[in-house]
């Protein structure tokens, strides 16, 4: 696999980005073919800082930092030669070498997105369409692991909604017991208002009290007694007078 990727390179290094006349790249180009990777990076970087759109210079860029073993950072420079690419085929290399450097990582989905992308612009290159074969073995072979960071904050969020239902609940319990405290300081208020007044009249059903119950009946037996009077004054007036005859 490595072969291939190295082979993929320099078959695809710098045939396909020729630019107008610009020394720091023509220098960097010659620096390349001496294997002086090094040199070359520091005259494309160069060639950037001139024109930041030369999708050569970013290309080329990309292959003396891979060649230095460090496909992460080279990874950058092929992603940017892939936006400033003009022709399909700069878009066919730059997303070729993209593959390679993501292979290296082993981001093998980013990798098979990248060797997918070069295909549709060359689909006829061989050696892209292995290494995207290869590319999607490996993904199969090696699924994404779920973020544990993702894993710790779903925790982290499940816990948290469960303290607050327990607070809640807590919170609820708490009312419920002041709430029977309240009602039970209430009752024994009541008790005890009833037992310092034990002398007051007690109502009765109905609403009467049994003092004016005793006063209406107080009435009722004064007004027998007046119709009683009444009666026996009629008897009295009503009785024959005797008239004694003076003889």
């Amino acid at each position: 696999m490595k072969q291939l990727f190295i082979y993929g390179l320099f078959f695809l290094s710098l045939a396909g980005f020729a630019q107008k006349k610009d020394k720091h790249l023509t220098q960097g180009n010659d620096d390349f073919s001496d294997k002086s990777y090094s040199s070359a990076e520091a005259e494309y970087r160069q060639s950037l800082a001139q024109n930041q759109a030369n999708a050569a210079a970013a290309y080329n860029l990309g292959n003396s930092i891979y060649r230095q073993n460090q496909p992460a950072e080279a990874k950058y420079s092929f992603a940017k030669a892939v936006k400033s690419a003009q022709t399909k085929e700069q878009k066919y290399q730059a997303y070729h070498n993209l593959g390679n450097s993501l292979m290296q990582e082993k981001d093998y989905a980013g990798a098979v997105e990248a060797y997918k992308n070069a295909l549709r612009n060359n689909p006829s290159d061989e050696q892209t369409r292995y290494n995207f074969a290869l590319a999607k073995k490996m993904l199969k072979d090696n699924p994404p692991k779920q973020d544990k960071k993702d894993d710790k904050k779903e925790n982290k969020k499940d816990n948290k909604q469960d303290q607050k239902k327990q607070d809640q609940d807590k919170k609820d319990d708490q009312n419920k017991d002041q709430k029977d405290k309240k009602d039970g300081n209430q009752d024994k208020k009541d008790d005890q208002g009833n037992q310092d007044q034990p002398n007051q009249p007690k109502p009765k059903p109905g609403g009467i009290s049994k003092e004016r119950l005793q006063n209406l009946l107080d009435a009722v037996n004064n007004e027998e007694k007046k119709i009683q009077d009444k009666v026996n004054a009629k008897k009295v007036k009503g009785r024959p007078v005797q008239t004694e005859k003076d003889w």
